[in-house]
């Protein structure tokens, strides 16, 4: 598929058919993570595989607002958690090539560890694309309840997550995707999304802020 084409086409998609995807698809689409760029080549990343019926089982119950919404996203037979790790970004700016010794965390503009990890998940987002398949992009949060508690309930429901899978503690999961063969019958996408789609001239201040045409 042309790489044009790969962007037009990606979507988050949410409906999936119970069809299994072959091992050497899976193998590619994990493969794929590898090749994002990361700052100073740290890779501070890893990533939760689930594979077998039996371990995504394990994992449905964390998202449970998404199971109710679109329950067929049980069906996706791949489900990947990208996990960022800081400890890895400070380790790395701390060698005799970067110089940042003291390991501050206050010398980042902004986390790397989290966007690195995006661009991760993003690559296999569109390697699922390119292959015909549907993937999508998904945080791990708890049911908003009437008392929900934010403060509370997503770092409790965050380790209980953790526990599950026996994640380390230093590693952080900025969400999780899910790859698998779009359910049969899809709509196309609604007419509405391409009207809410902000254009070039809305978004892109070109020279200075507030320079929205060339």
């Amino acid at each position: 598929m042309e790489f044009a084409e790969v962007i037009r086409r990606r979507r988050m998609v949410r409906h999936y058919a119970d069809r299994p995807l072959s091992p050497e698809l899976i193998e590619k689409i994990l493969a794929s993570a590898v090749r994002a760029p990361s700052a100073g080549f740290s890779q501070g990343w890893a990533f939760l595989a689930l594979t077998d019926a039996a371990d995504r089982a394990r994992f449905w119950p964390f998202v449970p607002t998404r199971v109710a919404q679109t329950p067929t996203m049980q069906h996706a037979p791949l489900v990947v958690v990208p996990l960022a790790h800081k400890a890895t970004y400070l380790a790395r700016y701390a060698e005799a090539d970067k110089g940042w010794t003291d390991r501050a965390e206050a010398r980042w503009p902004v986390p790397y560890w989290y966007i690195d990890t995006g661009m991760a998940a993003l690559m296999m987002l569109l390697t699922a694309v390119d292959e015909d398949l549907g993937g999508c992009f998904f945080g791990i949060m708890p049911a908003a309840g009437e008392d929900f508690d934010p403060t509370v309930e997503v770092p409790a429901h965050t380790a209980a997550f953790k526990a599950e899978f026996a994640i380390p503690d230093e590693y952080e999961p900025i969400g999780a995707l899910c790859v698998g063969y779009r359910a049969d019958g899809l709509e196309p996408q609604s007419s509405a999304v391409a009207e809410r789609r902000r254009g070039l001239d809305s978004v892109v201040h070109r020279g200075q802020w507030g320079r929205l045409r060339g």
